[in-house]
């Protein structure tokens, strides 16, 4: 390495350490993400629906094992009237109990071909919970009421509705092994969104860097002695470096807060992360071509601006193709391995993070892997090649935003 960019390199390091920002970036972070996590375990193992509502249905049996269903259920804790059969000024006084907010909603339960067909009514258009609970426990009570016309036993039908456990197992270099979906996901999805927020973080700290030196003129002095390659590639070492300590501390810390007796001690049970040794292989080099990737578009941002205000204008040149991951991450982590998922991770500004996900949570080809990284490196070329040329004239540009037409003669004269 150059002597002048590994002093280009250290200087952006240290600085950057230094700083109070990082301290309270790198301890803040953790914290809100467990914190964040903890609440979320916790708030779904012990959140019951809990509204009070009126069941109106023609078959009182039905009705009956419906309030039964919802007031004793395993996710269900709700206060329930039952009216049955109803009357010709029911559906009124049910309307008025809900607006008069004596009732969260009603139920209005009516019988087709046997089958019973259900409404509910509520003043809110956005109460998914109550309406999965009311459908779930509906149809286990219909299911429960049918084998009792059958002639079933109740102990019968208690043991065929008791639920039933399904284990995980995964399959690796064709061994058969236990697995922990939770615990995996979680991992997964944890070092998403550090990579995501790291990625995005330095990148554009590499554009503010360059903003700062362009606006001191101190690129004037240092490029006496150094050369535009020198500085950019020192710069985007540096703040690299910075990432992979923070990113370091985060993972430790995550580690260190999941670990089954901290775990234990705050209520959160059997949860846990662990990261296995190629899981942690595969978000390092990703975390670094991904931050190559953007923090090399990041840096002909910066070279091309000249002051933060005229950064932000083009955030969204980092921003939106960062979003676009998480727009399609749900679908990703449902089939990690379908077509779709496969052409996204693919894409070079989704490569990251995309394929760093289906690496943890499924096993895709080792040719999905190594196109990824090709294509990858090929597109990190060819930025840092483009942003090289205009790095090394618009540190040197100030007055306007260069146009288009400006931006192609920098790359033709350089």
């Amino acid at each position: 390495m150059p002597s002048n960019t590994y002093l280009i390199a250290r200087r952006e390091y240290l600085e950057r350490v230094r700083t109070k920002a990082f301290l309270v970036t790198t301890m803040l972070i953790p914290l809100l993400m467990g914190g964040g996590l903890l609440f979320s375990v916790l708030k779904s193992r012990h959140a019951k629906s809990a509204s009070h509502i009126t069941v109106v249905s023609t078959d009182t049996d039905l009705a009956l094992a419906l309030q039964d269903e919802l007031e004793h259920g395993k996710d269900s804790a709700m206060e329930v009237d039952v009216i049955s059969p109803p009357s010709g000024n029911t559906r009124k006084a049910v309307v008025d109990e809900t607006v008069d907010k004596q009732i969260d909603g009603f139920l209005w339960i009516e019988m087709k071909d046997g089958r019973p067909k259900a409404t509910y009514t509520s003043m809110s258009t956005g109460d998914i919970s109550t309406a999965q609970t009311l459908e779930s426990a509906l149809r286990r009570a219909a299911m429960r009421e049918g084998m009792q016309h059958k002639g079933m036993e109740a102990g019968e039908i208690k043991a065929m509705m008791e639920p039933v456990e399904v284990e995980a197992e995964t399959i690796k270099n064709g061994e058969i092994s236990k697995s922990d979906t939770v615990t995996a996901f979680f991992g997964a999805y944890i070092l998403f969104f550090l990579m995501y927020m790291a990625v995005m973080l330095h990148g554009m700290n590499v554009a503010r860097s360059i903003i700062e030196e362009k606006t001191s003129r101190v690129f004037e002095v240092m490029l006496a002695t150094v050369k535009p390659q020198e500085m950019m590639t020192g710069k985007l070492l540096g703040v690299g470096a910075v990432g992979l300590t923070q990113i370091g501390i985060w993972v430790a810390a995550a580690l260190a807060l999941t670990a089954p007796q901290v775990a234990g001690a705050v209520g959160a049970g059997a949860v846990h992360i662990s990261f296995s040794l190629g899981q942690i292989v595969a978000f390092i080099g990703y975390f670094v071509m991904g931050f190559l990737l953007y923090s090399g578009i990041a840096a002909a941002i910066g070279a091309m601006v000249n002051s933060e205000q005229e950064l932000q204008q083009f955030n969204m040149v980092i921003a939106m193709p960062m979003a676009v991951c998480m727009f399609v991450l749900v679908p990703v982590i449902s089939n990690p391995n379908s077509t779709f998922s496969r052409v996204m991770s693919l894409i070079p500004t989704c490569t990251p993070l995309l394929m760093y996900l289906r690496i943890a949570i499924s096993n895709p080809p080792w040719y999905d892997i190594a196109a990824s990284v090709v294509i990858l490196l090929a597109t990190i070329y060819g930025v840092l090649w483009l942003t090289a040329r205009i790095y090394r004239v618009g540190i040197l540009m100030y007055g306007k935003r260069p146009t288009l037409p400006e931006i192609i003669k920098w790359l033709k004269y350089s």
